[in-house]
C-alpha cells in the first residue's frame, strides 16, 4: 500500500492513530498539497521524521476572504515550535528529532470564508544517501583503472539530483503565486464590475430625479379662473 496522508479534522471524536509509517510522504523528500480549508475548521496533518534530519515547510493561502490563516508546528512532545497567527504565507525550517512532527491550519476565527490552502514539504538527510552509495559500490568495480573515484561521480550525481530537486521546487512555488494571483484578479474583477454597476444605477437614478425637478419648474400651477 501506497504512502498515506492523515487529516484530522477539529472537533472530531474519534482520534486516529497512524500505523508504523502510514503517514510518511513519498521517497522523493519533496511533496506538496492543495486542499481546501472550511470556515470555521482545523485541519492537521502529520509527517513522521528521523534525528538530525531537517524538515522545511512553505504554506501560502491561495483563495479565500483576507488571504489569512493561523498556522501551528508541534514537536513529538507536543511543544509548539511554530505559531503564525492570520498570516498569507510562511516558510519554516526545523532540525527534528524521531517521531512525529503535528503541523495544523486553523481557520476557526472564520465563520464565512473557506481558504484554499497550498503547502510543501522538503525532507533532508533522510538517512536514504548512504544506502544509494552503498548500492553504488554494489556495481561499480574498477574505478582506478579508469582514473575516477566513486565519490566524485556521487557527488557528480547528487550535485545535479539537488538542482533538479530545486527546479522542481522553484515551478511548483512559482504555480502557487500565479494560482493566487490570478485569484485575487478574478475577485477585484468581480468587485470593479459590481461598483460599475452600483454607480451607473445611481446615475440613472440622479438623472431622472434631476429631470422631474426641472420639469416641476416649468410647470404653471395656477388654476385658470372664468
Amino acid at each position: 500500500m501506497g504512502p498515506r496522508l492523515l487529516l484530522v479534522p477539529l472537533g472530531c471524536l474519534v482520534l486516529l492513530l497512524p500505523p508504523p509509517r502510514a503517514a510518511e510522504f513519498s521517497p522523493s523528500l519533496d511533496s506538496d498539497f492543495t486542499f481546501t480549508l472550511p470556515a470555521g475548521r482545523k485541519e492537521c496533518f502529520y509527517q513522521p521524521m528521523r534525528k538530525e534530519a531537517s524538515l522545511e515547510l512553505e504554506y501560502q493561502v491561495l483563495d479565500g476572504a483576507g488571504l489569512d490563516v493561523d498556522f501551528h508546528l508541534l514537536s513529538p512532545k507536543g511543544e509548539t515550535l511554530v505559531f503564525d497567527e492570520r498570516k498569507s504565507d510562511g516558510v519554516h525550517t526545523v532540525e527534528t528529532e524521531d517521531g512525529d512532527y503535528m503541523f495544523c491550519f486553523d481557520n476557526t476565527f472564520s465563520t464565512i470564508s473557506e481558504k484554499v490552502i497550498f503547502f510543501e514539504l522538503i525532507l533532508d538527510n533522510m538517512g536514504e544517501d548512504g544506502q544509494d552509495e552503498e548500492d553504488w559500490k554494489k556495481y561499480v568495480t574498477g574505478t582506478d583503472l579508469l582514473d575516477m573515484k566513486l565519490e566524485d561521480i556521487l557527488e557528480s550525481i547528487n550535485s545535479v539530483k539537488a538542482r533538479l530537486s530545486k527546479s522542481v521546487q522553484i515551478q511548483t512555488l512559482l504555480r502557487a503565486f500565479e494560482a493566487r494571483d490570478r485569484n485575487i484578479q478574478e475577485s477585484n474583477f468581480d468587485r470593479v464590475n459590481f461598483w460599475s454597476m452600483v454607480n451607473l444605477g445611481v446615475m440613472v437614478v440622479v438623472s431622472a430625479v434631476q429631470v422631474y425637478m426641472l420639469k416641476s419648474l416649468f410647470e404653471d400651477k395656477r388654476k385658470s379662473r372664468t
